[in-house]
């Protein structure tokens, strides 16, 4: 493995793929950095690349492809837009139809990804979607839930320091909030889902902060609390600032009228939770940055890794 590593290029020159990129420099197993892109000439993601040595580009996919660098790209991350995504998806695999691509947008063009629940089901998918920041630090839990007692419903509240939303974020508000919902279904585990997304401007910024609401058939309490706890666990495996901010706390609610589902009994989870960034671009309140990008890199160094051993095999 050592011998090889795949090159990859980051498409979004912001908060994410800055962040993004750092990682990749410091932690890259199988991955390494090949070329940066963007849009704006006189973005500091574009500068920092090639203070690093890291090819560069400020004229979209279609200044990618005419990097002498292009022709080793193996996998591509893309952390622009959801309707950017559409377009650079299509480019790319007009011109380069093996590419590997890790969407950072709430696109969802290919299947949802979440590491911890079902990141070895996709490894051979051209296009996994890392559904939204709010998506990888509440599913889990839900999905911790979920495989305890079945789900009906699941709620998830995001709360974000302003300062880390960068233009991308702004502009996919309503894409978070249907992707996120859906894969709250879909991967979580629920009967319905709701997301809702809070980007707080308070000075000096607050760190990230995730509220669950699960609620599900009637359970043994402990043992969701266990599940809970063994999920918090392995997040922490490549987010080492995502923690439990306080105990899960549990409500028996009868007759409950939830628009969209009806009315259910049955046991409420509450799971609170911080997300402390790693600080690789801003600082440690940013942890919206830092659960999103080391889930994609997690992702796609797993990838790499069953496309490695397949091409040495």
């Amino acid at each position: 493995m050592a011998e090889r590593k795949l090159k990859a290029a980051i498409i979004g020159s912001g908060n994410i793929g800055t962040d993004l990129m750092i990682k990749i420099m410091r932690h890259g197993v199988n991955i390494e950095m090949g070329a940066m892109v963007g849009i704006d000439p006189a973005s500091d993601g574009l500068a920092r690349a090639a203070r690093m040595k890291v090819a560069t580009t400020h004229e979209g996919v279609e200044g990618l492809a005419r990097l002498p660098v292009f022709k080793d790209i193996d996998i591509v991350f893309d952390a622009t837009s959801a309707s950017a995504h559409i377009q650079n998806d299509a480019f790319l695999r007009s011109v380069k139809p093996g590419i590997l691509c890790i969407d950072l947008t709430p696109a969802a063009i290919g299947p949802y990804c979440i590491p911890v629940v079902n990141g070895a089901d996709h490894l051979d998918a051209g296009n996994v979607n890392m559904v939204t920041c709010g998506g990888q630090a509440t599913i889990p839990m839900v999905a911790a839930v979920s495989r305890v007692a079945k789900v009906h419903y699941a709620e998830i509240v995001a709360s974000i320091s302003s300062k880390s939303a960068g233009p991308g974020t702004r502009a996919n508000i309503d894409e978070f909030t249907e992707t996120t919902s859906k894969a709250i279904e879909v991967v979580g585990g629920a009967g319905k889902g709701k997301a809702i997304i809070i980007l707080n401007p308070a000075d000096p910024p607050l760190m990230m902060r995730d509220t669950v609401y699960a609620l599900s058939d009637i359970a043994d309490e402990s043992a969701i609390a266990s599940s809970i706890d063994e999920m918090v666990a392995a997040v922490r495996q490549y987010v080492p600032g995502y923690r439990l901010k306080q105990q899960v706390q549990f409500d028996r609610l009868d007759n409950l009228n939830i628009p969209g589902v009806g009315r259910i009994s049955g046991l409420k989870t509450s799971v609170f939770l911080e997300v402390e960034g790693a600080a690789h671009y801003l600082p440690a309140y940013a942890g919206n940055l830092d659960i999103m990008t080391s889930a994609a890199l997690s992702t796609a160094e797993r990838m790499a890794e069953r496309f490695l051993k397949a091409v040495t095999a």
